[in-house]
């Protein structure tokens, strides 16, 4: 049993582990570059990085099975590698505080990007000049709102998750006098008449304008692409205590939400839009500064000055948001993303991440580290130049 147990802390001693898992991070690297072509970032990200092995489709099947390892398989082992070697092969000197410290950085900024994976999370707020907004919208999910139009001063809307809508869920929310049954769902489709889809089974969609009942959603592959987007449909029932108000077809190719009323007349809207995430703020856009270098179409200055503004009214100030210099305020980094001077309209990077601070501790605990032993040893060797040749004893 003891002879079992040190082969196994041997194995997470072991250097040769270090230099395979180094190896490895690098075949790693090189295979999702050549992979972004084709997935995009963000689809390189989850598929090589933000998970324990990279999957692959045997082929003629939907199975998935591991063809590598992914980035939380090796950073991990990568930590559990330097802490064992720290605790079983590293005795600790005053000579060797910049190894131990670049060492810590190093094991900081895998636990950092650990959290980063799964805590982060990225919103973009689009607006043009003079306009206002207390949410930013999401890159990638959607959701199915309901708004009730009831109150001409506020609408009170209930904001239903996509992935509820996927797995077919009904959901009976305390604000709807009905209950949201999905009926068929769609990841990716674009709408199409029925004559332009062989074989396409009719729309089962009763409630809607006219021309939307008439289209049929036809499913497309799923893209992770940074300059595409997925355009989800689905069709969902209403169903009320007296039974179903109807079934529409929504999605998130058209842009306008649809009206309708219960049995007792009261209006409501209904709409499959890009989530949004609300904050107790308001961001107004007062200008857009978008100027290039001179005989050129190289970006010399994007800068975005917003009026931040509190529901409480208790904060009310101008900021300037241009390239390294985001807005950071309740939890949230507002960086400028991109712009449209002709329009007006700005594009601000919403990112909400609690970890953000550790890759910088990270790198400066390594690079204090770094000069700390090489200026040790570049004191040393000065030292040693100063004194001369040492006389050789016979």
């Amino acid at each position: 049993m003891n002879e079992l147990l040190r082969q196994f802390r041997d194995f997470f001693v072991s250097l040769k582990l270090t230099v395979a898992l180094l190896a490895l991070g690098i075949v790693l690297i090189f295979w999702a570059t050549l992979a972004q072509t084709d997935l995009g970032v963000w689809g390189v990200q989850q598929k090589f990085f933000h998970s324990f092995f990279v999957l692959e489709r045997i082929p003629g099947t939907e199975i998935p099975f591991p063809l590598f390892p992914g980035g939380y398989f090796i950073g991990g082992l990568l930590f559990i590698n330097l802490i064992a070697a720290h605790i079983y092969r590293f005795r600790y000197s005053w000579r060797k505080t910049g190894i131990w410290l670049t060492h810590l950085g190093l094991m900081i900024l895998l636990v950092g990007e650990l959290l980063s994976g799964i805590w982060q999370q990225d919103f973009q707020m689009n607006f043009k000049e003079g306009e206002t907004r207390n949410y930013s919208e999401s890159f990638r999910d959607n959701e199915l709102a309901i708004i009730d139009e009831g109150d001409p001063k506020v609408d009170a809307v209930v904001a239903i998750p996509e992935a509820i809508l996927a797995r077919g869920e009904a959901v009976q929310h305390p604000k709807l006098p009905f209950r949201v049954v999905p009926r068929l769902y769609f990841p990716n489709a674009e709408l199409q008449q029925p004559g332009a889809v062989p074989n396409a089974p009719p729309s089962i969609a009763t409630q809607g304008p006219p021309f939307l009942r008439t289209l049929v959603p036809q499913a497309q592959p799923l893209t992770s692409k940074e300059d595409e987007r997925n355009l989800p449909a689905a069709y969902v029932e209403l169903v009320g205590p007296d039974g179903s108000l109807g079934t529409w077809l929504v999605s998130a190719e058209i842009p306008v939400p649809q009206h309708f009323t219960d049995r007792t007349g009261h209006p409501w809207k209904i709409i499959l839009r890009i989530a949004r995430h609300y904050e107790p703020y308001a961001l107004t856009l007062l200008k857009v500064t978008n100027d290039i270098f001179p005989g050129s179409d190289i970006p010399k200055n994007f800068a975005s000055r917003v009026r931040l503004q509190s529901e409480d009214g208790r904060e009310a100030r101008e900021v300037v948001i241009y390239m390294n210099n985001p807005l950071r305020y309740r939890g949230l980094t507002y960086y400028q993303y991109q712009m449209d001077k002709a329009s007006g309209t700005s594009v601000l990077q919403v990112v909400r991440n609690p970890s953000w601070r550790l890759p910088y501790l990270a790198c400066v605990l390594m690079a204090g580290g770094l000069l700390f032993q090489f200026g040790l040893h570049l004191f040393g060797f000065a030292r040693r130049r100063v004194a001369g040749p040492q006389p050789v004893r016979p």
